[in-house]
């Protein structure tokens, strides 16, 4: 490669790096090399820090870097495809737009462009060293092809190498030039072969050719006179810059789409004040070519007014808020809000550790932090004064935020802070203000000195008032929450009576969606000599659900105290149920237990049937006769059915939480429960909840609220 000199080129770029024999662009020669192998049109790599949770992008080829400018720095953890070659040491193949739409909606908000995208980890036998994505056009195959799979993995094998060489030798590899983005230097005075130019300088319409950067490397005479710009000041400019008219984000939109489609789009722009002009984007790996011509009459639609700033600036900040604002709208509580910011958030913008506070009662409450080596220097702020004198709660009161791109700028401002220094050297304290009231403070910490430029100040900015938003909307979930929680904890008894020749133990696991309160109930009633159980489960997961519950429950106790039969118990709540005027309906199974002659009557009221496990290990269905769900018809009966339970025996009362599985059939489900049941069956009782429970348990989302309860026939005495 030439060397270059430093300063800038005659175009005003910044020069290509000069490498030496050591220093040579390992990566971008990797990439490159990767994509002509697969005949993929853009790509990019990702180095990861030591085993951080952090990817950075070391190197992009084929497009403009600020096509990913949101995803410059990424968590490990985020969910899209380059973390997740990441974090499951395997290729991820997205095969289109729509695909694309389904599983990384994020990334479809920012691009929603037809294109193929790969992305596989580079793997070295100890550690994983980053990765890597390519892309090809819409146009692609919908799968990947074997051939393709392989030199992929194959070319990431080979770098993963390389890479482990240069550590071993002790060389740095750090972020590359793409070798693609070849700077435009002295492009006027090489318009290719004269009779190339001459065809061109003839056509009665403008031509003109971009690079992959949207710098005009070629314009004739008549794409200068329709532009109004001279030939000259076109050349080594990007086309939005370089024509004020142009500098819109919906005629950068549509390159963008050309570019990464590779297919060719159009658009119609005005040209002030009342000359109309069609422009066609023919695009290639290598650039777009740029048919400009006059437009017939259209409607008066003007474009947004033009910015100042130039075109890259305006794309990172676009593509940050579109991306990270679908992300903020995913998350329910604080701590999903803190997650995010820790995870996608922090790394985007440069941070190693961040703090989310709130603002409650006159105090700043710290509602979750990471990255701080030691929790204690986070924690001791926590129920600091609004009045203090500290930049938090000056974020807070004030509603301004506040850089500090030093340790002395700090305590230059608040010398306090001399005396707890908390290892970092720069700081971001941001308001969190959400429908005009303060709602906390973020702050993000730096390792190193960090100067905050303006535009960088201006995305900070506009990333708190999305995460005051979030924060806000979290905040009132949690409240919510506990509210519901203490609801269902007054609802459902705290424990279970002791009855004589019956050991009992129960199991409630919340649905994991809404307000994670429902309407699932069990209750075991003491009316000596006997003794009453009952399991019930009312539809839908909201406060409603649980009040109706409580009511049903303790009609329930009270029909079973005054000594009516199990029938007329369940006659009598369904009666209740539709006096109250409910749209609400409910299912429930009553059991009247006589452990003295080892013996129970049962009442069921579409109610999935119980377990009953014999003292032999036997497991049997009852299949109880019964009548329909309570709330639906006040004349309904419930017949009643007499079933041995003798000493040994067990009784499974459950709600369909537990047997009800996507893709499940409902009797193979009820056939498992019950072989769980017998072969645990022997052991303690509450090793045999657990069991029944336990896939239940430990999964991140139930759909439905589980209950279970659990009778054991013992001898007295």
């Amino acid at each position: 490669m030439v060397a270059v000199s430093d300063g800038q080129t005659s175009s005003g770029q910044a020069p290509a790096p000069v490498w030496t024999p050591v220093d040579r662009p390992l990566l971008s020669l990797a990439l490159t090399s990767m994509m002509d192998a697969v005949g993929a049109h853009s790509g990019a790599v990702y180095l990861r820090p030591g085993d951080g949770p952090v990817l950075e992008m070391a190197v992009m080829a084929g497009l403009p870097r600020s096509f990913a400018a949101p995803w410059e720095r990424v968590g490990v953890s985020a969910p899209i495809p380059v973390a997740e070659a990441v974090r499951e040491r395997r290729l991820v193949w997205v095969g289109g737009a729509e695909e694309m739409a389904r599983r990384y909606p994020r990334i479809a908000v920012v691009l929603p462009y037809p294109f193929a995208l790969a992305a596989l980890p580079v793997l070295g036998p100890s550690r994983v060293h980053g990765a890597v994505y390519v892309t090809w056009p819409g146009s692609h195959p919908p799968e990947l092809s074997d051939r393709e799979r392989r030199e992929l993995t194959t070319a990431c094998e080979r770098l993963a190498l390389r890479l482990e060489r240069a550590a071993s030798e002790n060389r740095s590899v750090r972020a590359e030039s793409d070798l693609l983005d070849l700077s435009v230097s002295g492009v006027s005075d090489t318009l290719g072969p004269l009779e190339a130019a001459r065809m061109v300088a003839r056509l009665p319409y403008g031509m003109c050719s971009l690079d992959v950067s949207g710098r005009i490397t070629f314009a004739n005479e008549a794409a200068a006179e329709l532009l109004g710009v001279p030939v000259g000041e076109l050349l080594g400019s990007q086309l939005w810059a370089a024509v004020a008219w142009l500098n819109d984000p919906l005629y950068e939109e549509r390159y963008r789409a050309a570019l990464l489609s590779q297919e060719a789009t159009s658009f119609v722009a005005l040209r002030p004040p009342s000359h109309w002009l069609s422009l066609r984007l023919y695009p290639s790996t290598t650039g777009i070519s740029v048919r400009i011509s006059r437009a017939r009459a259209v409607s008066q639609t003007r474009p947004s007014d033009a910015r100042s700033e130039d075109a890259p600036t305006r794309l990172v900040s676009m593509s940050q808020a579109l991306s990270l604002a679908g992300a903020l709208t995913e998350t329910v509580s604080v701590q999903d809000v803190v997650g995010l910011v820790a995870d996608e958030i922090a790394p985007a913008v440069g941070s190693q550790a961040l703090a989310l506070l709130g603002a409650r009662a006159g105090r700043l409450h710290v509602l979750g932090h990471h990255g701080y080596p030691e929790p204690r220097l986070v924690e001791r702020f926590d129920r600091t004064p609004l009045s203090s004198p500290t930049p938090g709660a000056h974020a807070v009161t004030h509603g301004v935020p506040a850089f500090f791109e030093s340790r002395q700028h700090l305590e230059r401002l608040y010398p306090a802070r001399r005396s707890s220094p908390d290892g970092f050297a720069a700081w971001a304290f941001l308001p969190l203000i959400a429908s005009g009231r303060p709602v906390g403070a973020c702050v993000l910490a730096y390792a190193e000195p960090h100067v905050f430029s303006t535009h960088e100040r201006a995305v900070l900015t506009s990333l708190a008032g999305l995460i005051a938003q979030a924060l806000d909307r979290a905040l009132l979930y949690d409240v919510k929450h506990r509210l519901a929680h203490g609801l269902q904890a007054a609802l459902l008894p705290p424990s279970l009576p002791s009855l004589a020749g019956i050991e009992a133990t129960a199991r409630y696991l919340p649905a994991t969606r809404g307000m994670e309160i429902g309407g699932d109930f069990y209750d075991l009633v003491p009316s000596p000599p006997l003794a009453a159980a009952v399991i019930g489960d009312v539809q839908g997961h909201n406060v409603t659900a649980a009040g109706l519950m409580g009511q049903i429950r303790t009609a329930v106790r009270a029909y079973t105290t005054v000594g009516q039969e199990p029938g007329e118990v369940m006659r009598s709540t369904n009666r209740l149920l539709i006096d109250l005027g409910s749209e609400l309906f409910a299912s429930c199974l009553y059991l009247r237990l006589d452990p003295a002659a080892g013996r129970a009557v049962m009442a069921r009221a579409g109610h999935p049937p119980p377990l009953l496990r014999r003292a032999d290990g036997r497991v049997r269905v009852l299949d109880l006769a019964g009548g329909p769900l309570l709330g639906i018809d006040g004349a309904a009966a419930y017949p009643t059915t007499e079933v041995e339970l003798t000493t040994g025996c067990v009784l499974a009362l459950y709600t369909d939480g537990l047997i009800e599985t996507p893709g499940v059939d409902i009797e193979d489900a009820v056939a498992e429960l019950g072989r769980r049941l017998g072969e645990a069956g022997n052991r303690p009782l509450e090793e045999v909840a657990d069991d029944l429970v336990g896939r239940h348990a430990t999964a991140e989302e139930r759909l439905d609220d589980v209950a279970l309860l659990l009778l054991r026939a013992v001898a007295d005495g």
